[in-house]
Protein backbone atom coordinates (compact mmCIF):
# COMPACT_ATOMS: atom_id res chain seq x y z
CA UNK A 1 0.00 0.00 0.00
CA UNK A 2 2.41 2.38 1.02
CA UNK A 3 4.64 1.88 -2.47
CA UNK A 4 1.44 2.58 -4.50
CA UNK A 5 1.00 5.99 -2.27
CA UNK A 6 4.37 6.82 -3.49
CA UNK A 7 4.05 5.93 -7.25
CA UNK A 8 0.48 6.90 -7.73
CA UNK A 9 -0.57 9.08 -4.57
CA UNK A 10 -0.91 12.65 -6.40
CA UNK A 11 -2.79 10.75 -8.98
CA UNK A 12 -5.44 9.16 -6.61
CA UNK A 13 -5.68 12.93 -4.71
CA UNK A 14 -6.31 15.13 -7.75
CA UNK A 15 -8.98 12.46 -8.49
CA UNK A 16 -10.29 12.44 -5.55
CA UNK A 17 -10.32 16.23 -5.82
CA UNK A 18 -11.97 16.47 -9.41
CA UNK A 19 -15.25 13.89 -8.07
CA UNK A 20 -15.57 15.92 -4.90
CA UNK A 21 -16.41 18.65 -7.31
CA UNK A 22 -18.48 16.65 -9.21
CA UNK A 23 -20.31 15.41 -5.97
CA UNK A 24 -20.77 18.73 -4.42
CA UNK A 25 -21.92 20.88 -7.45
CA UNK A 26 -24.40 18.34 -8.53
CA UNK A 27 -25.73 17.72 -4.67
CA UNK A 28 -25.68 21.60 -4.49
CA UNK A 29 -27.84 22.16 -7.47
CA UNK A 30 -29.98 19.17 -6.54
CA UNK A 31 -30.87 21.12 -3.25
CA UNK A 32 -31.04 24.49 -4.84
CA UNK A 33 -33.84 23.29 -7.95
CA UNK A 34 -34.92 20.99 -5.11
CA UNK A 35 -35.57 23.49 -2.65
CA UNK A 36 -36.18 26.75 -3.74
CA UNK A 37 -38.95 28.62 -3.24
CA UNK A 38 -38.54 30.04 -6.98
CA UNK A 39 -38.98 26.96 -8.41
CA UNK A 40 -42.06 25.49 -6.48
CA UNK A 41 -44.88 25.98 -8.81
CA UNK A 42 -42.01 24.53 -11.81
CA UNK A 43 -42.24 21.56 -9.29
CA UNK A 44 -45.57 21.16 -8.62
CA UNK A 45 -45.47 20.57 -13.34
CA UNK A 46 -42.36 18.32 -12.88
CA UNK A 47 -41.91 16.66 -9.88
CA UNK A 48 -38.37 15.79 -8.56
CA UNK A 49 -37.37 15.40 -12.56
CA UNK A 50 -36.51 18.94 -12.39
CA UNK A 51 -33.86 18.45 -9.75
CA UNK A 52 -32.58 15.52 -11.99
CA UNK A 53 -32.78 17.28 -14.89
CA UNK A 54 -30.54 20.33 -13.71
CA UNK A 55 -28.10 19.04 -11.17
CA UNK A 56 -26.61 17.13 -14.10
CA UNK A 57 -26.32 20.13 -16.11
CA UNK A 58 -24.06 21.47 -13.63
CA UNK A 59 -21.83 18.66 -13.42
CA UNK A 60 -21.69 19.13 -17.27
CA UNK A 61 -20.84 22.67 -17.81
CA UNK A 62 -17.56 21.56 -15.28
CA UNK A 63 -16.54 18.74 -17.18
CA UNK A 64 -17.09 20.63 -20.85
CA UNK A 65 -14.54 23.05 -19.27
CA UNK A 66 -12.01 20.52 -18.02
CA UNK A 67 -12.22 18.13 -21.31
CA UNK A 68 -10.49 20.27 -23.66
CA UNK A 69 -7.09 21.40 -21.53
CA UNK A 70 -5.82 17.87 -21.66
CA UNK A 71 -5.44 17.74 -25.52
CA UNK A 72 -4.04 21.41 -25.17
CA UNK A 73 -0.90 19.86 -26.27
CA UNK A 74 1.35 23.10 -26.41
CA UNK A 75 0.06 23.91 -23.06
CA UNK A 76 0.82 20.69 -21.42
CA UNK A 77 4.39 20.91 -22.65
CA UNK A 78 4.67 24.80 -21.55
CA UNK A 79 3.66 23.65 -18.37
CA UNK A 80 5.99 20.56 -18.22
CA UNK A 81 8.84 22.77 -18.84
CA UNK A 82 7.90 25.12 -16.24
CA UNK A 83 8.00 22.50 -13.82
CA UNK A 84 11.09 21.21 -14.58
CA UNK A 85 12.47 22.64 -11.16
CA UNK A 86 9.68 20.85 -9.35
CA UNK A 87 9.31 17.03 -8.54
CA UNK A 88 9.07 14.26 -11.05
CA UNK A 89 5.84 13.06 -9.66
CA UNK A 90 4.37 16.80 -10.38
CA UNK A 91 5.14 16.25 -13.84
CA UNK A 92 4.02 12.84 -14.03
CA UNK A 93 0.68 13.73 -13.91
CA UNK A 94 1.02 15.56 -17.28
CA UNK A 95 1.34 12.01 -18.64
CA UNK A 96 -2.14 11.09 -17.72
CA UNK A 97 -3.66 13.49 -19.54
CA UNK A 98 -5.37 11.42 -22.23
CA UNK A 99 -6.41 9.16 -19.06
CA UNK A 100 -8.11 12.32 -17.50
CA UNK A 101 -8.95 13.07 -20.90
CA UNK A 102 -11.46 9.76 -21.25
CA UNK A 103 -12.55 10.19 -17.51
CA UNK A 104 -13.93 13.79 -17.84
CA UNK A 105 -16.02 11.94 -21.39
CA UNK A 106 -17.27 9.27 -19.39
CA UNK A 107 -18.69 11.98 -17.06
CA UNK A 108 -20.09 13.94 -19.16
CA UNK A 109 -21.64 10.69 -21.04
CA UNK A 110 -23.15 9.56 -17.78
CA UNK A 111 -24.46 13.00 -16.45
CA UNK A 112 -25.85 13.57 -20.39
CA UNK A 113 -27.82 10.02 -20.30
CA UNK A 114 -29.46 11.73 -16.96
CA UNK A 115 -29.83 15.13 -18.10
CA UNK A 116 -31.84 13.70 -21.27
CA UNK A 117 -33.95 11.05 -19.24
CA UNK A 118 -34.95 13.66 -16.63
CA UNK A 119 -35.66 16.17 -20.27
CA UNK A 120 -37.74 13.57 -21.65
CA UNK A 121 -39.91 12.71 -18.46
CA UNK A 122 -40.29 16.75 -17.89
CA UNK A 123 -41.26 17.04 -21.59
CA UNK A 124 -43.82 14.58 -21.15
CA UNK A 125 -45.27 16.07 -17.81
CA UNK A 126 -45.43 19.28 -19.30
CA UNK A 127 -47.74 17.67 -22.33
CA UNK A 128 -49.87 16.19 -19.68
CA UNK A 129 -50.18 19.79 -17.64
CA UNK A 130 -50.62 21.40 -21.09
CA UNK A 131 -53.90 18.97 -21.84
CA UNK A 132 -55.18 19.15 -18.68
CA UNK A 133 -54.66 15.82 -17.17
CA UNK A 134 -53.21 16.70 -13.64
CA UNK A 135 -54.49 17.99 -10.72
CA UNK A 136 -56.50 22.21 -10.85
CA UNK A 137 -53.34 24.23 -10.35
CA UNK A 138 -51.62 22.11 -13.22
CA UNK A 139 -53.63 23.55 -15.78
CA UNK A 140 -53.44 27.08 -14.15
CA UNK A 141 -50.20 27.22 -14.82
CA UNK A 142 -49.81 25.59 -17.84
CA UNK A 143 -52.96 28.62 -19.14
CA UNK A 144 -50.74 31.30 -18.40
CA UNK A 145 -50.07 33.01 -21.29
CA UNK A 146 -47.27 35.19 -22.10
CA UNK A 147 -48.87 39.06 -22.35
CA UNK A 148 -48.21 41.93 -21.77
CA UNK A 149 -49.25 41.65 -18.08
CA UNK A 150 -48.07 37.32 -17.69
CA UNK A 151 -45.69 35.43 -18.40
CA UNK A 152 -45.52 31.57 -19.07
CA UNK A 153 -44.42 28.86 -17.13
CA UNK A 154 -45.15 26.17 -19.23
CA UNK A 155 -43.09 26.11 -22.17
CA UNK A 156 -45.71 24.31 -24.39
CA UNK A 157 -47.56 26.73 -26.06
CA UNK A 158 -48.99 24.92 -29.21
CA UNK A 159 -52.41 22.84 -28.87
CA UNK A 160 -53.77 22.86 -32.12
CA UNK A 161 -52.10 20.02 -33.39
CA UNK A 162 -52.24 15.89 -32.16
CA UNK A 163 -51.47 15.83 -28.55
CA UNK A 164 -49.01 13.02 -29.08
CA UNK A 165 -46.81 14.99 -31.66
CA UNK A 166 -46.64 18.40 -29.16
CA UNK A 167 -43.43 16.41 -27.09
CA UNK A 168 -41.63 16.06 -30.79
CA UNK A 169 -43.16 19.32 -32.04
CA UNK A 170 -41.44 20.98 -28.64
CA UNK A 171 -38.09 19.04 -29.10
CA UNK A 172 -37.92 19.59 -32.72
CA UNK A 173 -38.63 23.72 -32.89
CA UNK A 174 -37.41 25.03 -30.13
CA UNK A 175 -33.94 26.16 -29.46
CA UNK A 176 -32.98 23.92 -26.42
CA UNK A 177 -34.65 20.89 -27.93
CA UNK A 178 -33.03 21.58 -30.91
CA UNK A 179 -29.62 22.02 -29.20
CA UNK A 180 -30.28 19.07 -27.43
CA UNK A 181 -30.69 16.28 -30.00
CA UNK A 182 -27.83 18.01 -32.08
CA UNK A 183 -25.38 17.89 -28.80
CA UNK A 184 -26.67 13.83 -27.82
CA UNK A 185 -26.15 12.95 -31.31
CA UNK A 186 -22.74 14.54 -31.47
CA UNK A 187 -21.59 12.68 -28.07
CA UNK A 188 -22.90 8.86 -29.19
CA UNK A 189 -20.76 9.41 -32.16
CA UNK A 190 -17.75 10.63 -30.73
CA UNK A 191 -17.77 8.14 -27.58
CA UNK A 192 -18.39 4.88 -29.68
CA UNK A 193 -15.95 5.72 -32.05
CA UNK A 194 -13.45 6.10 -29.56
CA UNK A 195 -13.63 2.57 -28.93
CA UNK A 196 -9.99 0.97 -28.89
CA UNK A 197 -10.87 -1.23 -31.45
CA UNK A 198 -12.33 1.25 -33.74
CA UNK A 199 -9.43 3.86 -32.85
CA UNK A 200 -6.86 1.03 -33.41
CA UNK A 201 -8.21 -0.68 -36.68
CA UNK A 202 -10.42 2.38 -38.13
CA UNK A 203 -7.71 5.75 -37.15
CA UNK A 204 -9.39 7.84 -39.65
CA UNK A 205 -12.82 7.18 -38.13
CA UNK A 206 -11.72 8.32 -35.00
CA UNK A 207 -10.19 11.15 -36.16
CA UNK A 208 -12.96 12.79 -38.29
CA UNK A 209 -15.54 11.95 -36.02
CA UNK A 210 -13.89 13.58 -32.85
CA UNK A 211 -14.15 17.02 -34.70
CA UNK A 212 -17.75 16.38 -33.90
CA UNK A 213 -16.71 18.08 -30.71
CA UNK A 214 -16.99 21.34 -32.73
CA UNK A 215 -20.44 21.04 -33.46
CA UNK A 216 -21.39 19.47 -29.81
CA UNK A 217 -19.31 22.80 -27.88
CA UNK A 218 -21.06 25.48 -30.58
CA UNK A 219 -24.66 23.42 -29.44
CA UNK A 220 -23.49 23.74 -26.03
CA UNK A 221 -22.96 27.29 -25.97
CA UNK A 222 -26.20 28.16 -27.71
CA UNK A 223 -28.65 24.97 -25.41
CA UNK A 224 -29.13 27.30 -22.56
CA UNK A 225 -30.71 30.50 -25.09
CA UNK A 226 -34.25 28.40 -25.05
CA UNK A 227 -34.58 29.35 -21.15
CA UNK A 228 -37.01 26.30 -21.36
CA UNK A 229 -36.53 25.87 -17.35
CA UNK A 230 -38.48 29.01 -15.60
CA UNK A 231 -38.34 30.24 -11.95
CA UNK A 232 -41.16 32.49 -10.37
CA UNK A 233 -40.47 35.58 -10.18
CA UNK A 234 -41.00 38.54 -7.34
CA UNK A 235 -43.69 40.83 -7.96
CA UNK A 236 -45.39 43.87 -6.28
CA UNK A 237 -47.40 42.53 -4.36
CA UNK A 238 -45.87 39.31 -4.17
CA UNK A 239 -47.48 36.42 -4.97
CA UNK A 240 -47.61 33.68 -1.97
CA UNK A 241 -47.53 30.75 -3.47
CA UNK A 242 -48.45 28.83 0.17
CA UNK A 243 -51.60 31.38 0.41
CA UNK A 244 -52.46 31.02 -3.27
CA UNK A 245 -51.77 27.66 -4.81
CA UNK A 246 -55.25 26.53 -3.54
CA UNK A 247 -57.14 29.79 -4.92
CA UNK A 248 -56.21 29.60 -9.00
CA UNK A 249 -59.74 31.32 -9.27
CA UNK A 250 -58.66 33.81 -7.09
CA UNK A 251 -55.37 34.77 -9.31
CA UNK A 252 -55.56 38.67 -10.47
CA UNK A 253 -58.21 38.66 -8.68
CA UNK A 254 -57.37 39.87 -5.18
CA UNK A 255 -54.27 41.73 -3.75
CA UNK A 256 -53.27 38.51 -1.84
CA UNK A 257 -53.06 36.47 -5.49
CA UNK A 258 -51.57 38.53 -8.11
CA UNK A 259 -50.98 36.49 -11.51
CA UNK A 260 -47.45 35.14 -10.96
CA UNK A 261 -44.80 35.79 -13.38
CA UNK A 262 -41.90 33.56 -14.26
CA UNK A 263 -38.77 33.72 -16.63
CA UNK A 264 -36.23 31.53 -17.52
CA UNK A 265 -32.47 31.43 -15.93
CA UNK A 266 -29.73 33.28 -17.78
CA UNK A 267 -28.07 30.48 -20.09
CA UNK A 268 -24.42 30.11 -18.04
CA UNK A 269 -22.69 27.52 -20.07
CA UNK A 270 -20.55 29.77 -22.33
CA UNK A 271 -19.17 31.33 -19.24
CA UNK A 272 -17.43 27.65 -17.90
CA UNK A 273 -16.56 26.67 -21.53
CA UNK A 274 -15.61 30.19 -23.14
CA UNK A 275 -11.87 30.00 -21.74
CA UNK A 276 -11.11 26.56 -23.00
CA UNK A 277 -12.23 27.28 -26.21
CA UNK A 278 -10.21 30.01 -27.05
CA UNK A 279 -6.88 28.01 -25.39
CA UNK A 280 -7.79 25.65 -27.61
CA UNK A 281 -8.27 27.48 -30.89
CA UNK A 282 -5.24 29.22 -29.76
CA UNK A 283 -3.89 25.58 -30.08
CA UNK A 284 -4.76 24.68 -34.02
CA UNK A 285 -3.98 28.44 -34.67
CA UNK A 286 -0.46 27.14 -33.42
CA UNK A 287 -0.36 24.36 -35.47
CA UNK A 288 -1.65 26.19 -38.49
CA UNK A 289 1.45 28.23 -38.50
CA UNK A 290 3.69 25.28 -38.13
CA UNK A 291 2.17 24.12 -40.60
CA UNK A 292 3.17 26.44 -43.35
CA UNK A 293 6.60 26.31 -42.12
CA UNK A 294 8.80 24.57 -44.82
CA UNK A 295 9.88 21.16 -44.69
CA UNK A 296 12.83 19.52 -45.78
CA UNK A 297 13.48 15.95 -46.42
CA UNK A 298 16.98 14.95 -45.75
CA UNK A 299 16.50 11.15 -46.45
CA UNK A 300 13.88 8.77 -47.11
CA UNK A 301 14.86 5.04 -45.94
CA UNK A 302 12.70 1.76 -46.23
CA UNK A 303 13.65 -0.54 -43.38
CA UNK A 304 12.93 -3.86 -42.81
CA UNK A 305 9.25 -5.43 -41.79
CA UNK A 306 7.93 -2.40 -43.90
CA UNK A 307 9.14 0.18 -41.67
CA UNK A 308 9.56 4.13 -43.23
CA UNK A 309 12.27 6.19 -41.90
CA UNK A 310 11.98 9.43 -42.80
CA UNK A 311 14.50 12.20 -42.21
CA UNK A 312 13.44 15.66 -42.11
CA UNK A 313 15.13 19.68 -41.84
CA UNK A 314 12.75 21.99 -40.20
CA UNK A 315 13.98 25.51 -39.49
CA UNK A 316 14.37 26.63 -35.88
CA UNK A 317 12.88 23.07 -34.80
CA UNK A 318 14.70 22.37 -31.15
CA UNK A 319 13.65 18.95 -29.10
CA UNK A 320 14.26 16.87 -26.14
CA UNK A 321 14.78 12.97 -26.05
CA UNK A 322 11.08 10.96 -26.07
CA UNK A 323 9.38 13.83 -27.67
CA UNK A 324 6.77 13.25 -30.33
CA UNK A 325 5.43 15.21 -33.73
CA UNK A 326 1.98 15.42 -35.35
CA UNK A 327 2.60 14.49 -38.84
CA UNK A 328 0.21 16.03 -41.85
CA UNK A 329 0.53 14.86 -45.34
CA UNK A 330 -1.81 16.91 -47.43
CA UNK A 331 -1.11 14.50 -50.23
CA UNK A 332 -3.20 11.70 -48.54
CA UNK A 333 -5.62 14.34 -46.15
CA UNK A 334 -5.42 17.83 -45.66
CA UNK A 335 -7.52 16.68 -42.01
CA UNK A 336 -5.35 14.21 -40.86
CA UNK A 337 -2.44 14.50 -38.37
CA UNK A 338 -0.99 11.71 -36.71
CA UNK A 339 1.42 11.30 -33.90
CA UNK A 340 4.93 10.15 -34.07
CA UNK A 341 7.59 9.63 -31.59
CA UNK A 342 11.12 11.10 -32.65
CA UNK A 343 14.14 8.83 -33.28
CA UNK A 344 16.67 11.68 -33.72
CA UNK A 345 19.13 13.09 -30.58
CA UNK A 346 18.78 16.61 -29.62
CA UNK A 347 22.32 16.77 -30.49
CA UNK A 348 21.41 15.87 -34.51
CA UNK A 349 20.36 18.83 -36.94
CA UNK A 350 17.24 17.30 -38.31
CA UNK A 351 14.37 15.21 -36.79
CA UNK A 352 13.72 11.61 -37.76
CA UNK A 353 10.83 9.26 -37.32
CA UNK A 354 10.28 5.98 -37.80
CA UNK A 355 6.62 5.05 -39.35
CA UNK A 356 4.86 1.37 -39.23
CA UNK A 357 2.19 0.07 -41.58
CA UNK A 358 -0.30 0.24 -39.15
CA UNK A 359 -3.50 1.99 -40.81
CA UNK A 360 -4.85 3.49 -44.27
CA UNK A 361 -2.74 6.84 -43.64
CA UNK A 362 0.67 4.79 -43.05
CA UNK A 363 0.11 2.58 -45.62
CA UNK A 364 -0.84 5.32 -48.19
CA UNK A 365 2.34 6.89 -47.15
CA UNK A 366 4.84 4.46 -47.01
CA UNK A 367 3.49 3.80 -50.85
CA UNK A 368 4.29 7.12 -52.13
CA UNK A 369 7.80 6.70 -50.77
CA UNK A 370 7.95 4.01 -52.43
CA UNK A 371 7.11 5.39 -55.86
CA UNK A 372 9.85 8.49 -55.73
CA UNK A 373 12.49 8.32 -57.60
CA UNK A 374 15.90 7.88 -55.74
CA UNK A 375 16.70 11.41 -53.98
CA UNK A 376 14.00 12.90 -54.86
CA UNK A 377 11.90 15.03 -52.30
CA UNK A 378 8.45 13.74 -50.84
CA UNK A 379 5.08 15.30 -50.61
CA UNK A 380 4.59 18.18 -48.72
CA UNK A 381 4.59 17.16 -44.79
CA UNK A 382 3.29 19.48 -41.99
CA UNK A 383 4.95 18.83 -38.48
CA UNK A 384 3.05 20.16 -35.70
CA UNK A 385 5.62 20.21 -32.14
CA UNK A 386 7.49 18.50 -30.61
CA UNK A 387 5.24 17.92 -27.49
CA UNK A 388 6.96 16.45 -24.13
CA UNK A 389 6.35 12.97 -22.69
CA UNK A 390 7.47 10.45 -19.72
CA UNK A 391 10.87 9.86 -21.96
CA UNK A 392 11.94 13.49 -21.61
CA UNK A 393 12.85 12.54 -17.90
CA UNK A 394 15.08 9.66 -18.86
CA UNK A 395 18.35 11.58 -17.73
CA UNK A 396 16.95 13.23 -14.17
CA UNK A 397 17.13 9.47 -12.95
CA UNK A 398 20.29 8.06 -11.54
CA UNK A 399 19.08 4.17 -13.03
CA UNK A 400 16.54 3.84 -16.29
CA UNK A 401 14.62 0.67 -17.16
CA UNK A 402 13.75 1.78 -20.86
CA UNK A 403 10.98 -0.93 -21.85
CA UNK A 404 10.11 -1.01 -25.76
CA UNK A 405 7.88 -3.49 -27.19
CA UNK A 406 7.97 -3.61 -31.10
CA UNK A 407 7.57 -0.12 -32.67
CA UNK A 408 7.30 1.44 -28.96
CA UNK A 409 11.64 1.63 -29.33
CA UNK A 410 11.44 4.72 -31.14
CA UNK A 411 11.41 7.23 -28.17
CA UNK A 412 14.46 5.00 -26.56
CA UNK A 413 16.58 5.12 -29.93
CA UNK A 414 15.84 8.75 -29.55
CA UNK A 415 17.74 8.51 -25.55
CA UNK A 416 20.39 5.75 -26.60
CA UNK A 417 21.37 8.15 -29.26
CA UNK A 418 21.63 11.01 -27.19
CA UNK A 419 23.54 9.31 -24.58
CA UNK A 420 25.84 8.28 -27.33
CA UNK A 421 26.62 12.10 -27.81
CA UNK A 422 26.73 12.74 -24.60
CA UNK A 423 29.54 10.15 -23.99
CA UNK A 424 31.31 11.51 -27.20
CA UNK A 425 31.07 14.94 -26.01
CA UNK A 426 32.27 13.99 -22.44
CA UNK A 427 28.94 15.83 -21.32
CA UNK A 428 29.60 16.29 -17.62
CA UNK A 429 26.08 17.17 -16.89
CA UNK A 430 25.12 13.51 -17.33
CA UNK A 431 23.89 12.22 -14.04
CA UNK A 432 22.45 8.69 -15.24
CA UNK A 433 25.15 6.02 -14.78
CA UNK A 434 23.41 3.06 -15.30
CA UNK A 435 20.58 1.82 -18.23
CA UNK A 436 18.49 -1.47 -18.52
CA UNK A 437 17.14 -1.62 -21.90
CA UNK A 438 14.20 -3.89 -23.10
CA UNK A 439 13.29 -4.36 -26.48
CA UNK A 440 10.15 -7.30 -27.37
CA UNK A 441 9.77 -7.93 -30.77
CA UNK A 442 7.64 -10.69 -32.47
CA UNK A 443 9.48 -11.18 -35.96
CA UNK A 444 13.23 -10.88 -36.48
CA UNK A 445 13.50 -9.10 -38.97
CA UNK A 446 11.64 -6.04 -36.61
CA UNK A 447 15.71 -6.10 -34.94
CA UNK A 448 17.35 -5.05 -38.10
CA UNK A 449 16.88 -0.72 -38.06
CA UNK A 450 17.54 -0.82 -34.59
CA UNK A 451 20.58 -3.04 -34.03
CA UNK A 452 23.28 -0.54 -36.04
CA UNK A 453 22.26 1.64 -33.29
CA UNK A 454 22.74 -0.90 -30.44
CA UNK A 455 26.46 -1.93 -32.23
CA UNK A 456 27.83 1.08 -32.15
CA UNK A 457 26.87 1.94 -28.53
CA UNK A 458 28.80 -1.69 -28.03
CA UNK A 459 31.62 -0.51 -29.17
CA UNK A 460 31.74 3.39 -27.63
CA UNK A 461 31.23 1.77 -24.15
CA UNK A 462 33.30 -1.05 -24.66
CA UNK A 463 36.15 1.48 -26.15
CA UNK A 464 35.71 4.31 -23.24
CA UNK A 465 36.11 1.11 -20.21
CA UNK A 466 32.30 1.78 -19.42
CA UNK A 467 30.60 -1.97 -20.72
CA UNK A 468 28.60 -1.74 -17.49
CA UNK A 469 26.62 1.59 -18.34
CA UNK A 470 24.24 0.00 -20.61
CA UNK A 471 22.43 -3.44 -20.43
CA UNK A 472 20.00 -4.54 -23.10
CA UNK A 473 18.27 -7.73 -23.43
CA UNK A 474 16.33 -8.18 -26.63
CA UNK A 475 13.78 -10.58 -26.69
CA UNK A 476 11.86 -12.49 -29.49
CA UNK A 477 8.55 -13.46 -28.69
CA UNK A 478 7.58 -14.90 -31.93
CA UNK A 479 9.83 -17.37 -33.90
CA UNK A 480 9.00 -20.52 -36.31
CA UNK A 481 11.27 -23.88 -36.59
CA UNK A 482 13.29 -22.62 -39.12
CA UNK A 483 14.13 -19.74 -37.26
CA UNK A 484 15.14 -22.03 -34.40
CA UNK A 485 17.26 -24.55 -36.76
CA UNK A 486 19.08 -21.33 -37.22
CA UNK A 487 19.98 -20.79 -34.30
CA UNK A 488 20.96 -24.39 -33.11
CA UNK A 489 23.21 -24.21 -36.03
CA UNK A 490 25.53 -20.69 -34.64
CA UNK A 491 24.93 -20.78 -30.90
CA UNK A 492 28.48 -21.46 -29.96
CA UNK A 493 29.44 -17.88 -32.21
CA UNK A 494 30.45 -15.11 -30.32
CA UNK A 495 27.77 -12.73 -31.40
CA UNK A 496 23.95 -13.62 -32.06
CA UNK A 497 23.03 -15.22 -35.05
CA UNK A 498 19.44 -12.65 -35.46
CA UNK A 499 21.06 -8.97 -34.56
CA UNK A 500 24.53 -9.69 -34.85
CA UNK A 501 25.57 -8.05 -31.94
CA UNK A 502 27.41 -9.30 -28.50
CA UNK A 503 24.50 -10.10 -26.39
CA UNK A 504 22.54 -12.73 -27.26
CA UNK A 505 18.58 -12.66 -28.28
CA UNK A 506 16.57 -14.39 -25.42
CA UNK A 507 13.35 -15.70 -26.78
CA UNK A 508 9.72 -15.56 -25.02
CA UNK A 509 9.12 -12.65 -22.97
CA UNK A 510 10.72 -11.35 -19.78
CA UNK A 511 10.36 -12.93 -16.18
CA UNK A 512 9.71 -9.44 -14.67
CA UNK A 513 10.15 -10.44 -11.23
CA UNK A 514 14.09 -11.67 -11.94
CA UNK A 515 14.58 -8.61 -13.83
CA UNK A 516 13.43 -6.21 -11.20
CA UNK A 517 14.73 -7.96 -8.25
CA UNK A 518 18.53 -8.01 -10.11
CA UNK A 519 17.95 -4.29 -10.94
CA UNK A 520 16.98 -3.66 -7.13
CA UNK A 521 19.81 -5.91 -6.10
CA UNK A 522 22.38 -4.03 -8.57
CA UNK A 523 21.44 -0.58 -7.41
CA UNK A 524 20.74 -1.06 -3.62
CA UNK A 525 20.28 2.61 -2.94
CA UNK A 526 18.90 4.45 -6.32
CA UNK A 527 15.71 5.98 -7.46
CA UNK A 528 14.83 3.90 -10.72
CA UNK A 529 12.86 5.29 -13.29
CA UNK A 530 10.83 2.47 -15.63
CA UNK A 531 9.61 3.78 -19.02
CA UNK A 532 7.40 2.25 -20.77
CA UNK A 533 6.64 2.68 -24.55
CA UNK A 534 3.53 -0.49 -25.53
CA UNK A 535 0.76 -2.04 -24.86
CA UNK A 536 -1.44 -0.81 -22.39
CA UNK A 537 -1.42 -4.79 -21.04
CA UNK A 538 2.94 -4.36 -20.33
CA UNK A 539 1.91 -1.18 -18.51
CA UNK A 540 -0.04 -2.71 -15.76
CA UNK A 541 2.42 -5.23 -15.62
CA UNK A 542 5.50 -2.78 -15.38
CA UNK A 543 3.29 -0.84 -12.75
CA UNK A 544 2.60 -3.11 -10.80
CA UNK A 545 5.96 -5.02 -10.36
CA UNK A 546 7.28 -0.91 -9.91
CA UNK A 547 5.26 -0.90 -6.67
CA UNK A 548 6.28 -4.54 -5.72
CA UNK A 549 10.16 -3.83 -5.36
CA UNK A 550 9.84 0.00 -4.09
CA UNK A 551 11.02 0.17 -1.01
CA UNK A 552 9.12 2.65 1.75
CA UNK A 553 12.43 3.31 3.22
CA UNK A 554 13.74 6.46 1.02
CA UNK A 555 17.59 5.17 1.47
CA UNK A 556 16.57 2.04 -0.31
CA UNK A 557 15.49 1.26 -4.04
CA UNK A 558 12.64 2.92 -5.23
CA UNK A 559 11.15 2.37 -8.90
CA UNK A 560 8.99 4.97 -10.40
CA UNK A 561 6.61 4.18 -13.71
CA UNK A 562 6.20 6.09 -16.50
CA UNK A 563 4.45 5.11 -19.74
CA UNK A 564 4.31 7.16 -23.32
CA UNK A 565 0.59 8.10 -23.99
CA UNK A 566 -0.53 9.95 -27.64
Amino acid sequence: MANKIINNGLSAFILVIWMAINIFLFVWFYLFYDLGDQFFYTRHLLGSALAWARAPAAVLNFNCMLVLLPVCRNLLSLIRGSFMCCGRTIRKQLDKNLSFHKLVAYMIALMTAVHVIAHLLNVEWYNNSRLGVYDKLSTALSDLEDTENTTYLNPIRKTDIDPQQIPTYLVFTTIAGLTGVIITLALIIIITSSMEVIRRSYFEVFWYTHHLFIIFFAGLVFHGAGRIVRSQQTTDPPHNFTFCKDRTDDWGRIPECPIPQFAGGFPQTWMWVIAPMVLYLCERLLRFIRYMQAVRYRKIVMRPSKVLELQLVKSGFKMEVGQYVFLNCPAISQLEWHPFTMTSAPEEDFLSVHIRSAGDWTDKLIDIMQKLPEGAQGPKMGVDGPFGTASEDVFDYEVSMLVGAGIGVTPFASILKSIWYKFKDSNPKLRTRKIYFYWLCRETHAFEWFADLLQVLEKEMEERGMDHFLTYKLYLTGWDQSTANHVKVWVDDDTDVVTGLKQKTHYGRPIWDKEFEQVRKENPTSVVGTFLCGPQVLGKVLEKKCAKYSDVDPRKTKFYFNKENF
